[in-house]
């Protein structure tokens, strides 16, 4: 079956990867992905909601800029998935609404 995803796999030339829980499910992803490649490669497109329409946001720039991929690592909230790589056992949650820091 083709994919016609606009966003293709990614994968490392030595085949590694890492297992991170995203909303506690176990997920096996490519060693040295930044979160937010991470989640669009497993098919979550919406990191958070908005506080105050409660609208989707997901990664956009993918540079650091934009803040629309905001997540909780590891219990610490407002996370940049784009600039925090995955690494094993990592978890993540999506956000919803406003959240104060850790």
């Amino acid at each position: 079956m083709p994919n016609d995803s606009l966003f293709k796999p990614l994968a490392r030339a030595d085949g590694a990867t890492v297992e991170i829980y995203v909303d506690d499910a176990p997920h096996r992803v490519a060693s040295g992905l930044n979160v937010a490649a991470a989640l669009l490669q497993l098919g979550v497109t919406a990191c958070r909601t908005t506080p105050v329409s409660g609208s989707d946001r997901a990664p956009f720039c993918m540079m650091g800029v934009c803040f629309d991929c905001l997540v909780e690592i590891d219990g610490v909230p407002n996370r940049q998935g784009c600039m925090t790589p995955v690494r094993e056992g990592m978890r993540v949650r999506r956000m919803d609404g406003a959240r104060s820091l850790a």
